[in-house]
């Protein structure tokens, strides 16, 4: 997740108005915003989730992730474009991505078969599985951005507060007492929030303890992957709880790093200089981003 506040150096900080990723980390792929608008993907196209090549002029992109045990319905890439519109590849079971006919979109966020809008009037859509709710949206109001878990979406509202739709049966819904958050992140089961201060709170499942942040500082961005949750601290360094069979919290000598997201069992960063890091299950190449190079960096 991308958050702009009053530059990586300060704790103190603002919510972006409708902060647009240039990493994204699905199940088993990774995707990455370049600077002339145009995106490139790696690991498993299975689903045709990769077939990106043809994209132009892109500012955000996302990538549905899944808990590692379930090995379809993740598999689908989003992008929205400077006019507002949005594009989809991937596997459309769900109809997860039918977004063809939205318009005025400002940010975008992918779930487990789903897909989710951010309207420029702060009102939200939703496409793809439904069973938990986790669509149920059209009310919304005032949100400034959206994150999507495996069962459950996440809309922070412009007063810093936040809202959730969908499962809630390990509590990862509840966030009624948040307050002064300026960024949010959802995992498999569980809820991150940044607050405006720099400290990190979570809610949901800490079977693996994804949610031990409470002693985090400094923080400027935050990603959670299905069990484990990364934070990116205003000295471009990393920390990371939760789960780590793949090595996906491996992250103690990241350096100079902007921006960051997690996939189910992987964690991406993005360098001051344009380039990727990545740590954790590399069994379809999701992690082969050393190559990568001039990928768009926050806030520009």
């Amino acid at each position: 997740m991308n958050i702009e506040g009053d530059g990586l150096g300060q704790a103190a900080l603002k919510v972006k108005r409708w902060p647009k990723d240039t990493i994204a980390a699905g199940r088993r792929h990774t995707v990455g915003l370049t600077s002339d608008g145009t995106v490139t993907a790696v690991g498993d196209n299975k689903y045709g989730q990769c077939d990106v090549s043809g994209w132009r002029d892109i500012v955000a992109v996302a990538a549905g992730n899944v808990h590692m045990a379930t090995n379809t319905g993740n598999a689908h890439t989003i992008s929205l474009t400077s006019d507002g519109t949005v594009a989809a590849v991937g596997w459309n079971k769900h109809d997860q991505c039918d977004v063809n006919d939205w318009r005025d979109i400002v940010a975008v966020a992918a779930g487990w078969r789903r897909t989710v809008g951010l309207k420029s009037d702060g009102t939200v859509v939703a496409v793809g599985r439904n069973n938990e709710g986790q669509c149920n949206v059209s009310g919304w109001r005032d949100m400034v951005a959206v994150a999507a878990g495996d069962w459950h979406t996440v809309g922070l509202k412009s007063d810093g507060t936040v809202t959730i739709v969908g499962n809630n049966r390990y509590g990862q819904c509840n966030v009624s007492g948040w307050r002064d958050i300026v960024a949010t992140a959802a995992g498999y089961l569980h809820t991150v929030g940044l607050k405006s201060g720099g400290t990190v709170v979570a809610v949901g499942r800490n079977n693996e303890g994804q949610c031990n942040v409470s002693g985090w500082r400094g923080i400027v961005a935050i990603a959670a992957g299905s069990n484990h949750t990364i934070g990116l601290k205003s000295d471009g360094t990393v920390v990371a709880a939760g789960w780590n069979e793949y090595g996906q919290c491996n992250i103690s000598g990241w350096r100079d790093m902007v921006a960051v997201a997690a996939g189910c069992a992987h964690t991406v960063g993005l360098k001051s200089d344009g380039t990727v890091v990545a740590v954790g299950d590399n069994e379809y190449g999701q992690c082969d981003v050393s190559g990568w190079r001039g990928i768009q960096l926050p806030g520009n």
